[in-house]
């Protein structure tokens, strides 16, 4: 290519990029038009999830499911307790005669705008179903923010009304949250060692304490597996 040929081509392509950014940019602003206390980067991330979701659903990535139907624990899921996130204790024997759905959540991640689906399945399974969310800095620190701070992000972004726990650690070390190692400890849930491969895996209880299904972070909380599931216990 001459000289003036490869400076047009510079030229169009930096116009080109130029576009593409300011079409970007203005695009995260209306997607975010009515965030609040977001940094720009959890901006992107809430922007694009539709795409990412899409994207995990075509490789596969994340979208592991795990269901037991017969095994009943070993361990009681009621003898276990964890600190909700205002630092009071919440009893797990309080959640006999409902679904419960833990997650391992974070505030910057790809699928963090699942909060917003966690509260829509919250609310239409009210009367039947608890959500608790882990917020964990496991996985590439995408949740560095205190407790405090992690109530408000979800409050305001997203009206998250289910328990919010203190944050924990999820994946397997001397210092992993007793719900976590319950839930990946076939010795106490009788099944399952399948740890959470990444933030916003979903871990699902019966009304009688059983686990019943994991779900991987890919998979929406309103998707057909999920619901059906919950709907089926």
């Amino acid at each position: 290519m001459s000289t003036p040929g490869r400076y047009r081509w510079l030229k169009k392509t930096g116009i080109l990029l130029l576009i593409f950014c300011i079409v970007f940019f203005g695009y995260v602003e209306m997607a975010n038009i009515n965030s609040k206390q977001m940094s720009y980067r959890q901006k992107v991330l809430k922007a694009v999830y539709p795409a990412w979701m899409w994207w995990s659903r075509l490789r596969g990535i994340n979208r592991t499911e795990l269901f037991n139907k017969t095994i009943q624990p070993p361990i009681s899921f009621y003898t276990l307790k964890a600190t909700l996130n205002n630092g009071k204790e919440l009893d797990f024997a309080s959640l006999k005669g409902k679904n419960v759905l833990l997650v391992n959540t974070a505030s910057d991640c790809g699928y963090t705008d699942q909060y917003e689906d966690l509260q829509k399945l919250y609310e239409k399974y009210d009367k039947s179903l608890v959500i608790i969310a882990f917020p964990s800095n496991d996985f590439k620190e995408q949740e560095k923010g205190t407790d405090e701070e992690i109530a408000s992000f979800c409050k305001l972004n997203y009206g998250v009304s289910f328990p919010l726990m203190k944050k924990s650690v999820v994946i397997k070390n001397n210092q992993q949250n007793e719900v976590f190692q319950w839930l990946t400890d076939p010795a106490k849930n009788g099944w399952n060692s399948k740890l959470p491969s990444w933030n916003f895996c979903k871990y699902l209880v019966n009304e009688d304490g059983m686990l019943t299904n994991y779900f991987g972070s890919s998979i929406s909380p309103l998707s057909k597996d999920v619901l059906t599931a919950i709907g089926g216990n």
